[in-house]
């Protein structure tokens, strides 16, 4: 397995942070808490109608959320390192381009080389929207927006 810690440890590793934070109820607790996934949220993002099915359909998932667990998700800003220009534009229509901040995983080596161009490479992408991305909305959440 060491040989794909970056390429499936490191989205699995966001992908279990966030489960924890979910379903330990830490964002039902703290409503106001904004929190930045890296690497698009993992693999929670592409499946995330799978821990709401959990929620309704065992016991043991339940936890203390009063809620159904993706509705926590609106805590989560999803960065835009996930390579592809068809799972950008997926995190974008599932969780809106208000969530979406870039992402470059710079200095390392699965850096995204151009971001502001792997933003723009997505289809459908507008002037509007790409601003949002590449730090309108990181300004927003961090207070910096004038």
């Amino acid at each position: 397995m060491s040989n794909f810690n970056n390429v499936l440890g490191n989205p699995f590793d966001t992908t279990l942070a966030l489960h924890n934070l979910i379903f330990s109820a830490t964002l039902a607790r703290f409503p106001e808490l904004k929190l930045m996934a890296v690497h698009g949220g993992g693999y929670l993002a592409s499946y995330s109608g799978r821990i709401d099915h959990a929620w309704g359909a065992r016991q043991d998932s339940r936890a203390d959320l009063p809620l159904p667990p993706t509705t926590y998700l609106r805590q989560v800003y999803l960065d835009t390192v996930v390579c592809t220009y068809h799972q950008l534009a997926y995190l974008i229509e599932v969780f809106g381009p208000d969530r979406i901040v870039m992402g470059t995983d710079y200095p390392f080596d699965m850096a995204e080389c151009n971001p502001i161009g792997h933003v723009a490479g997505v289809k459908g992408m507008n002037e509007r929207i790409l601003a949002q991305i590449a730090g309108g909305n990181a300004a927003r959440v961090l207070g910096l927006a004038p």
